[in-house]
């Protein structure tokens, strides 16, 4: 079966598969004819066929499947896909996003800000910004000898793994994680190696023998971890910090994407015994999704190949938005609001908890914007949600082994919605006569 693909040459196979896979006609997951089958099926070579799919490989768009031989990738990079469209009757549980009533306004701090021109040969941080990041890590034990500026979390990511891995390396990841990021793995041709979570973070034994396996880099959410919620407890960080100093060659990478409102302690396995590592800190969950700016520390010959990296693309992330970034940190009004966010998202998790916990349902969530919910239908589940006035989302995307479950994002949901939204699972999970547990 060729699954329509077409094609005389490498080039013209491997854009035939990539639109399969654009259409939905190929679905991530899905198995890849064989080279020698696809060859006969086309009546070209096989050198042409493996052509074809080393070139899918090397772009993350097909991964090897052992004796099946190709498959699609499960988190393929095919760029944004459209929103989920929520019905007009739905509560929107399933953005992700932070409480709009809850970001601080703009307006004044662009008002205040230097709009003087930056030229090409100026500093590329904001001298300003960069003595607020220093101070807000050094507060939590991060070693701040070299730090810069970066577009958002995921840009801190990318430019950290671009630093040190090839195409073909291995990175731990969580299971279940961050979709961007396994999207991420994919476009640079790196292998997602899944690490399971609980509450406290990464599982050490999953972790050691990730590193036993032969991984280049570890990912890991300190807190406000997305699906899960999990933040790491000083037990999690001694057992994981214990093993990294085993394996000094490792590349550790944090992603402390929630910030100040991430509702759990900062902590870091990151430091002298780590040599190379960087710790992404971003603004978007505490002053908003559209300020792309966060900030990278990281050991000095890291932080200096981002830098370098930077210098041959984008250059710098914008002074005027540094600026206004940096305006925001120093207002005390907008500290307050944010010391008042974080206490209400977690008032509002923790109140989806209790409400769940009534009804028998095990969930998790110690910190951020989303509680995990393990279920054995989780399509099944949300569907039925959805038909009682619910949007959540489905665990398919955050999962790569890990059980199916559906993600609630707890942001905009008032403490008072969340018994009646418990009692609406609870019916969503009895017709069939499941059991809560999984």
């Amino acid at each position: 079966m060729s699954h329509n693909i077409t094609g005389a040459s490498a080039v013209q196979i491997a854009s035939s598969v990539e639109a399969s896979v654009r259409s939905g006609s190929l679905a991530p997951g899905a198995q890849l004819p064989t080279v020698r089958a696809l060859a006969d099926t086309l009546r070209v070579s096989p050198t042409t066929v493996a052509a074809a799919y080393r070139s899918l490989r090397q772009r993350g768009l097909v991964v090897a499947a052992g004796r099946r031989g190709s498959a699609v990738s499960p988190h393929p990079p095919l760029g944004p896909q459209p929103a989920a469209r929520i019905p007009a009757h739905a509560r929107d549980l399933l953005s992700g996003n932070p409480d709009p009533a809850l970001l601080p306004a703009l307006a004044p701090a662009l008002r205040a800000i230097d709009t003087t021109p930056v030229l090409y040969g100026e500093p590329v941080c904001e001298p300003g910004l960069l003595a607020t990041a220093r101070e807000s890590l050094a507060a939590d034990g991060i070693p701040v000898e070299a730090v810069t500026i970066v577009s958002g979390a995921l840009d801190g990511l990318e430019r950290a793994l671009v630093a040190w891995l090839r195409p073909g390396d291995r990175v731990a990841v969580e299971d279940p994680g961050f979709p961007a990021v396994f999207h991420l793995l994919s476009a640079l041709g790196l292998t997602a190696v899944p690490v399971g979570v609980d509450d406290a973070g990464p599982l050490a034994r999953d972790v050691e023998r990730a590193l036993r396996s032969g991984v280049s880099a570890l990912i890991v959410t300190t807190r406000a971890q997305n699906p899960f919620g999990s933040a790491l407890d000083e037990r999690r960080a001694r057992e994981l910090s214990r093993l990294l100093r085993a394996h000094p060659e490792l590349l550790v990478l944090e992603d402390d994407h929630g910030g100040a409102v991430a509702g759990a302690p900062a902590r870091t396995l990151c430091g002298a015994h780590t040599p190379r590592w960087a710790v992404v800190r971003s603004v978007s969950k505490s002053l908003g999704p559209d300020l792309r700016l966060a900030f990278l520390a990281g050991d000095p010959t890291t932080v200096a190949r981002v830098e370098g990296r930077l210098s041959l693309g984008i250059r710098w992330v914008s002074h005027l938005l540094q600026r206004t970034v940096a305006a925001l940190l120093a207002d005390r009004e907008v500290a307050k609001l944010l010391r008042r966010a974080e206490r209400g998202y977690d008032q509002r998790r923790q109140a989806l908890l209790a409400a769940l916990a009534a009804q028998q349902i095990p969930a998790h969530g110690r910190s951020g914007l989303s509680v995990w919910i393990p279920v054995q239908d989780e399509q099944a589940a949300a569907q039925a949600l959805l038909a009682d006035g619910y949007a959540v989302a489905t665990g398919s995307r955050f999962r790569i082994r890990s059980g199916p479950a559906l993600r609630v994002t707890i942001s905009t949901l008032a403490p008072e919605e969340a018994p009646p939204l418990a009692r609406a699972l609870a019916r969503a999970l009895r017709p069939a006569g499941r059991s809560h547990s999984v």
